[in-house]
């Protein structure tokens, strides 16, 4: 059988309230495999595993548990190993890398922010920062409304404005954050955010990290910020380009 991969520890970790379960129906029973220094919190995986609710928050619930001892690695949900030989043998592997990890995201959680336009507050910033804009609207307004090719080309000029408001916005804001990180991992663009980056806080200064998160709320009244945290550090078990920050892949395990 294949084996579920949660997150990686030191082996040294303080072992796991007994009778700790984890994704499956029912839930299956969460074990530890050793390699050298290193050891992994695994379960069997199960063969329909699909990211529903119930084993989604067991993985997150496994995580937390194993948290509470000490830093851990966490794996994205569906981190599969072909069996537990195959992840001691990762273990063994990339055991340096997995160490220099452990010290460097101990005491350490994940703040994920994402930001977008509120769309009439920024119609009005870029109105109010461009006067060609303005002038143009003003014409229009003053003959009725202007041509259709004049319409047209205010609302083109109006969405190319809007267009590079958000990459000046999403640099502004990351730039005014990462000063109360210890690192930063961009994660991928999505439709509806311009500004989508993962922040790596320690604990406990995660209070002026969401201070610095409201000063720009109150700064920036054009933009809706949402922050999600403290996260297990999920973008930052895989530092660099070479592989997608926190990717399973990139951990030496496979996705189901």
């Amino acid at each position: 059988m294949s084996t579920y991969v949660y997150g990686i520890t030191a082996r040294s970790h303080p072992a796991l309230p007994e009778g700790t379960t984890g994704v499956g129906e029912p839930p299956l029973a969460v074990r530890v495999l050793t390699a050298g220094d290193l050891a992994a919190v695994v379960s069997d995986a199960p063969e329909d595993l699909r990211p529903k609710r119930r084993d989604l928050l067991a993985h997150q619930n496994v995580l937390a548990e194993a948290g509470t001892g000490g830093c851990v690695l966490p794996m994205r949900f569906g981190s599969v190993a072909p069996d537990d030989d195959a992840v001691t043998q990762v273990l063994t592997e990339r055991s340096a890398h997995y160490q220099e990890r452990l010290r460097e995201l101990d005491g350490k959680v994940e703040y994920n922010v994402k930001a977008s336009h509120v769309e009439e507050a920024v119609l009005h910033r870029v109105m109010a920062e461009n006067a060609e804009l303005r002038s143009l609207a003003e014409a229009n307004r003053k003959a009725g409304g202007g041509s259709y090719e004049d319409k047209i080309r205010l609302g083109e000029m109006v969405a190319a404005a809007v267009q590079a408001k958000e990459g000046e916005d999403a640099t502004e804001v990351q730039g005014l954050l990462e000063p109360a990180a210890a690192a930063t991992s961009v994660g991928p663009q999505s439709t509806g955010w311009l500004l989508n980056v993962s922040f790596l806080v320690a604990r406990d200064s995660a209070g002026d990290f969401i201070a610095a998160v409201e000063e720009v709320r109150r700064s920036h009244a054009h933009l809706e910020l949402r922050v999600n945290g403290p996260l297990p550090p999920y973008s930052f078990v895989e530092p660099g380009p070479a592989e997608p920050a926190g990717s399973a892949a990139g951990a030496g395990f496979g996705a189901q």
